[in-house]
């Protein structure tokens, strides 16, 4: 019988959850998000590409001959080390986190600024 009288009291309290898809939550100020490169302000130093622990960012030339960074987003670790070693501040941390797909391709932003 306490069973019953503890569901009657949960179902008339305010619930404790999200519900996820249609309400977001707030990400902190700081959060580590998916990696924003603006090609405008790269100088194609390979910084970034070097200080990359899981190897998600790789330099290659673009159709104009200048180096640029290639990002794998299925490998990065989020942990900021490119954003950090950028002297143009070309790599930023956004606080987008919903990366989920099917479709491997979409995860590589090539120098042009297009997911393949």
């Amino acid at each position: 019988m306490p069973i019953f009288g503890e569901a009657l009291r949960n179902a008339l309290q305010k619930r404790a959850t999200l519900l996820y898809p249609f309400e977001k939550r707030a990400v902190a100020e700081d959060y580590r998000g998916k990696v924003e490169i603006d090609y405008n302000l790269c100088i194609g130093c390979g910084l970034c590409a070097k200080d990359c622990p899981s190897s998600a960012i790789e330099l290659v030339l673009t159709s104009d001959n200048k180096k640029k960074p290639k990002y794998y987003i299925s490998r990065c670790t989020f942990c900021a080390q490119c954003a950090e070693s950028c002297p143009r501040k070309a790599i930023k941390m956004t606080p987008f986190y919903e990366l989920a797909t099917y479709n491997r391709k979409a995860e590589v932003v090539d120098p042009c600024g297009i997911s393949q």
